[in-house]
């Protein structure tokens, strides 16, 4: 078999280092490896204060509790098997709330609202109706206010689901990963189908109009047979969304990674063709490929956004979020404003013990400069729109195709069966764009030594 311009053959993508190549995953620019202490609570509430009143933010809380802690999970989380913890944590994000309330412009307002973990769907109805009061009471809903939530199915019941729903709940995002009994031992998350369609059932009666599913590729002991497996069940949900990514394997990040076996995980090509099987059953099933890893029906907001051109890359992946700032509430949360990246202290200890003394949680972060947001614009058109549009970006960031003359020039010589260069575009072919983040790195000038991301494949 030879290589077409639009189907590589592994040894190509192979060549261009699809399988060796560790790369951030670009959900921010500069990432947060880069981070430093000297972008603190200091720098976070000159932005506060200077943030515009007529322009929405989206807020994001971090609850990091689990009853259970999955394996293969790399997020900031901890176990517990009471409320006793999760109740102080919320003592001191009112506590962050009231301190957010004394510093942001009156008037201003929230356009998106993400509660994420950990395990939100932990909290029981009455911890649920008290937080989102205080997060409206710091910031008042705008008039095109979204919400979603990340629901563990099996951490989540009635009363739950109708309480997120009545506190404005427009969106859920379901854990997932893969339904294989066997797959679902070795990372240590148990989830029947049965409980995951019994929660879909509830999340659809309670009114929740937009479902999102997350499944990951490359875990231990998956096989084609099994992802498509999977696939066919997730399809029986009829999700809006679906996102597909790929296993991160850092041990050396998340210890509780440490328990998975790594002799049974597919090896980097066998993973590369899961993706693709996942990928093509989806496309085949009606919903159109967003971005690297993210798929949607056609009504959906996110492909609506893709399709026009609008579609945006944040820490929680692809979104039509048209917000500039978002605003990061409780341990580990990372606030993106005008001027850069203010991260608050990733353990809940150091959360709980900054707030508790009357302190913003900042601790560390990255202040914009030189070309910074010009490089942030160039990486978020690639993984967005597997193209930069040169014109579009001098536009907004004028002289930019002037600073990235060196790093276009290289990139078309170290990828060039995989880019076009049309006019004032580059663009990833569509067969190459498995490489897209590997691309993007060419755009890097922030590369941190000794930080080892996760594969590329």
């Amino acid at each position: 078999m030879t290589a077409t311009m639009s189907q590589p053959r592994l040894s190509d993508l192979r060549a261009l280092g699809l399988f060796d190549a560790r790369v951030p995953r670009y959900t921010s620019y500069p990432t947060a490896a880069v981070f430093q202490p000297t972008a603190d609570g200091a720098m976070q509430e000159r932005e506060l204060r200077t943030l515009d009143p007529a322009r929405p933010v989206s807020v994001y809380v971090h609850i990091p509790f689990c009853e259970r802690l999955c394996w293969f999970c790399a997020c900031h989380t901890q176990g517990t098997q009471t409320l006793g913890p999760v109740e102080g944590y919320l003592d001191a994000v009112e506590r962050e709330l009231d301190r957010l309330r004394e510093l942001i412009p009156a008037g201003l307002r929230m356009g998106r609202l993400h509660w994420g973990g950990g395990t939100p769907t932990i909290l029981p109805p009455p911890l649920i109706r008290r937080l989102a009061g205080a997060v409206r009471a710091a910031f008042p809903p705008d008039d095109r206010f979204e919400f979603s939530v990340e629901i563990d199915p099996t951490m989540v019941d009635v009363a739950r689901i109708e309480a997120l729903a009545a506190e404005g709940m427009t969106r859920a995002s379901i854990g997932i990963q893969d339904f294989d009994p066997e797959v679902q031992a070795a990372i240590g998350r148990l989830q029947p189908f049965e409980t995951t369609r019994a929660c879909v059932d509830t999340l659809r009666r309670a009114g929740v109009e937009s479902l999102n599913m997350d499944l990951v590729y490359g875990l231990p002991h998956q096989t084609e047979a099994r992802i498509l497996n999977t696939v066919e069940k997730v399809l029986s949900l009829a999700p809006d969304r679906v996102a597909l990514f790929g296993y991160a394997h850092v041990p050396w990040v998340s210890k509780r990674q440490k328990l998975i076996d790594e002799d049974t995980l597919p090896a980097d090509e066998v993973r590369h063709a899961l993706a693709g099987l996942a990928g093509a059953r989806f496309r085949d099933a009606g919903l159109a490929p967003i971005g690297i890893d993210h798929f949607a029906r056609a009504g959906d907001e996110l492909a609506q956004a893709a399709a026009a051109g609008r579609l945006r890359r944040n820490f929680q992946g692809y979104t039509a979020d048209d917000c500039d700032t978002l605003i990061g509430i409780g341990a580990s949360s990372i606030s993106k404003f005008p001027g850069g990246y203010v991260q608050n202290a990733a353990a809940t200890a150091a959360y709980l013990q900054r707030v508790n003394e009357g302190r913003l949680a900042g601790a560390r972060g990255h202040a914009f400069a030189g070309e910074d947001r010009l490089r942030a614009r160039a990486i978020e058109m690639l993984m967005c729109d597997f193209a930069i549009d040169l014109d579009r970006l001098d536009a907004e960031h004028p002289g930019a195709s002037r600073a990235l003359e060196s790093d276009i020039a290289g990139i078309r010589d170290r990828f060039a069966p995989a880019i076009t260069f049309t006019g004032r575009t580059l663009a990833v072919r569509p067969g190459w764009r498995a490489l897209t983040r590997i691309v993007a790195g060419g755009f890097d000038a922030h590369v941190s030594e000794g930080v080892r991301y996760s594969r590329a494949s």
